[in-house]
């Protein structure tokens, strides 16, 4: 068996004997959250969006634009595994990241967060914790220097979660941006107050979702990781190196890998753009244009490998 397959194993054993640890995780409803203006339900049930909802949004957000899609059911294969390890394990955080740059982590974050949203009584909050990218914002279509954000609850304790969060109320979906770009995003992110809103945040949402900075090209996501429930890895189908995948496998913490996302995509991807991460001037974006992906849960992954061993 190859060193990627068994990197899977290690991390399907290890998230398997944690949950076992742990059979009695809570499930429990959250606190109501407390946004400046309630979603009308009347919206939620929609299949496809109220004129002038869409505005600002990129057009390969399906689950948010066009959730009776194709292309938005493959997120619902998403949405399902994350609902039922809600149910059983008590999950809420999830962390969304990718080995490299390019792989489609924030597009797979919003349209997981959308698909969620999607439930007429799902509370979502969608945080942008990628402080060096920062791309969540401005793809949902939010102005650009509109507020506080994740950064300036993390620096300002007197900052309730309340404060920062921006609802959406047509999707059925809080956001929460990344605020102002940072001198040093890494001692931002170790700072005790990341655990402090998202344990504010677990009161007051059903899910919520975290766009993070690769695990390879920096070490941030490692550092929030302690903080979630789980982590989807999202890969570039046939173009992300394996030996990428597998290095993303050995700097997380395996037992809280949930999930791969195989994201097909025709472009190039050039190790070059490993060194360019972190500027918010880049003009490369994640995952860019429409592109059909496929989820691939751990378990999935070794039937698959068991059966061509056989």
């Amino acid at each position: 068996m190859s060193t990627f397959f068994e990197a899977l194993e290690r991390a399907e054993q290890e998230r398997a004997v944690r949950f076992q640890a742990a059979p009695g995780a809570s499930t429990s409803a959250p606190d109501p959250p407390v946004p400046e203006s309630a979603p009308d339900p009347g919206l939620r049930s929609l299949p496809e969006l109220p004129r002038g909802a869409a505005n600002g949004l990129e057009e390969h957000l399906v689950s948010l634009l066009a959730p009776t899609s194709f292309e938005a059911e493959q997120y619902r294969a998403l949405r399902h595994l994350i609902e039922q390890l809600h149910k059983s394990t008590g999950l809420v955080v999830v962390a969304v990241s990718s080995p490299t740059v390019a792989d489609g982590k924030t597009t797979t974050s919003i349209n997981l967060a959308g698909a969620l949203a999607q439930a007429p009584d799902a509370r979502v909050l969608l945080i942008d914790a990628d402080l060096r990218g920062a791309a969540l914002g401005p793809r949902l279509g939010l102005e650009e220097g509109g507020g506080p954000g994740f950064v300036e609850a993390i620096l300002d304790a007197n900052l309730p979660l309340a404060a920062v969060v921006q609802a959406r109320p047509q999707l059925n979906l809080s956001v929460l941006p990344a605020g102002r770009f940072p001198s040093a995003p890494y001692e931002v992110l170790m700072s005790p107050r990341v655990g402090e809103l998202l344990a504010e945040a677990r009161r007051q949402y059903d899910y919520v979702i975290l766009d993070t900075p690769p695990l390879v090209s920096v070490p941030d996501c490692r550092v929030i990781e302690k903080w979630v429930d789980g982590l989807l890895i999202v890969v570039t189908a046939h173009r992300t190196a394996r030996k990428l995948v597998e290095e993303a496998l050995n700097v997380t913490d395996r037992a809280k890998v949930v999930g791969l996302v195989f994201n097909g995509d025709d472009r190039h991807l050039s190790r070059d753009s490993y060194g360019s991460y972190g500027s918010r001037r880049s003009s490369s974006r994640n995952g860019g244009g429409r592109r059909r992906r496929v989820f691939w849960s751990l378990d999935r992954i070794r039937r698959r490998r068991t059966a061509s061993d056989d």
